[in-house]
């Protein structure tokens, strides 16, 4: 290192912690979280409970990941989509029928045809962002509140991340939802600085709250402290004493309590999941699309070693990226799915062995889906589209929503043209699902989804669920 304990104390100081270097190094954990919110009436949980998203940034083309096969609907899904319609032969055939009709898979999804044939995987169809129920004519006559900046990535992105499509807000619905259910957490068993959100790609919004952020780990190599710490003993003394001092300063004071905190996290964290191994190999990393394998990976160790950490319930975050594809759609849209269907098909299998499958739910989201027609090459931004849910508590083997009747430009009732669907479901009703089996009230509901009553009222609703993917207890 060509430095020792003493000058290294000598020419550090507190300021030398301010360093870029140093500073990008701790501050990238966001270790700090919210206390307990004072007023909450959550109790403490008795199980344990995941929620996993998996964001598809850019946009997935879902209606060449769930396409139909009835014989009248296949031409029609043929004709529309042209050079980007998949051939027949090639589709993984569902088992089991929706109201008459057939469906199947992209061909790359094998893990997940495996997994809706067991019941464990659900799909909810031509889902989206909206205010209240909207329809075509709604749209062209501005009868209805629409969705603030329909076909943008970073608008409609952020609101499947906030459920609040009516303003642009940097505060999420797991935010909302972890600061609620705060309480249902015992206190902690080794740190008390690690929140229940949990990041693989960095600050999200789903996970912002109004008063805490997740904390943020590397898909590829897990927690990440400052280089050298766990190496070098000198260096782990001297940041020690370094963080020990009395500065009268009050932003120094803070500055290195919130520096502090984080290596403790760091460490506590580190400790926890350093030993866990599992007997369920993940896709290697892959440089252009980012390492999803090594991202679930991480998510599975975190599951494993939640008696350790102290935690209840949990939420991860992560982000498969390439879906923005005006061009060269079927080649980029294939390695994709086959990405995210191996690093599923892995991760379902670590919590079978971990023996959570019941209590570990993943579920997809995407800005939005791609335009039925081609633009030559590619698709275009469009709305509505199809989504899924993974895990022993979903009520699988099912599509959910309602589908297109057709898929044609000119019968098709929630066609805007060109093949840009009126999303049949919002995207509240998808998530309250989830929030309600997570453990938030009925009661609660409309606190974290404000656009919910639009769509389905927790008053009236009894017994009954917004969706009905899920077995709630």
């Amino acid at each position: 290192m060509g430095v020792n304990r003493r000058k290294f104390l000598k020419y550090a100081g507190c300021g030398a912690m301010a360093s870029n270097t140093m500073m990008s190094s701790i501050l990238n954990l966001k270790a700090l979280s919210a206390a307990a919110l004072t007023d909450s009436t959550v109790h403490q949980a008795d199980d344990y409970k995941a929620l996993v998203c998996l964001s598809l940034k850019g946009g997935n083309d879902s209606f060449n990941m769930l396409v139909p096969t009835t014989t009248d609907e296949y031409n029609t899904y043929r004709q529309v989509r042209s050079n980007l319609a998949l051939e027949r032969a090639d589709l993984l055939d569902l088992t089991g029928a929706t109201d008459g009709r057939t469906f199947a898979l992209h061909p790359a999804l094998t893990n997940l045809r495996q997994l809706y044939s067991e019941n464990k995987l659900a799909f909810m169809a031509n889902i989206g962002t909206l205010v209240e129920p909207t329809t075509v004519d709604d749209f062209f006559t501005n009868a209805k509140r629409m969705p603030l900046g329909l076909l943008s990535h970073s608008d409609q992105r952020q609101q499947w991340q906030t459920a609040i499509p009516h303003e642009r807000s940097a505060i999420g619905w797991g935010g909302r939802m972890a600061e609620l259910l705060n309480d249902a957490n015992p206190p902690y068993n080794t740190n008390q600085l690690i929140p229940m959100n949990i990041s693989l790609d960095g600050i999200n919004s789903f996970q912002t709250g109004a008063e805490s952020v997740a904390y943020t780990i590397s898909p590829s190599d897990g927690p990440v402290g400052i280089e050298g710490y766990d190496d070098y003993s000198f260096l782990q003394e001297s940041i020690e004493d370094l963080l020990s001092q009395n500065y009268a300063d009050v932003f120094k004071k803070t500055y290195v309590k919130t520096l502090k905190g984080s290596l403790d996290a760091y460490v506590g964290y580190n400790r926890a999941v350093n030993d866990i191994e599992l007997g369920v190999s993940f896709p290697p990393i892959n440089n252009n699309n980012g390492s999803i394998g090594g991202a679930f990976e991480q998510v599975a160790k975190a599951i494993a070693a939640h008696e350790t950490l102290g935690f209840r319930r949990q939420t991860f975050f992560i982000t498969l990226g390439g879906f923005d594809n005006h061009d060269e759609l079927l080649d980029n849209h294939k390695r994709n799915m086959s990405l995210m269907d191996r690093a599923l098909g892995s991760f379902q299998r670590a919590m079978d062995e971990l023996g959570l499958t019941d209590q570990v739910v993943t579920f997809v989201i995407s800005d939005f889906a791609r335009t039925m027609g081609s633009n030559g090459n590619g698709t275009d931004h469009a709305w509505g589209g199809n989504v899924f849910a993974l895990g022993g508590a979903v009520k699988g083997g099912m599509i959910y929503g309602k589908y297109p009747e057709t898929l044609s430009f000119n019968d098709n009732a929630v066609d805007l043209g060109g093949g840009i669907l009126v999303p049949t479901k919002s995207a509240d009703v998808y998530f309250a699902e989830l929030a309600q089996w997570f453990g938030v009230s009925k009661s609660n509901l409309e606190d974290i989804f404000p656009n919910l009553i639009n769509f389905y009222d927790y008053r009236t609703a009894g017994d009954s669920n917004p969706l009905g993917f899920l077995n709630i207890t």
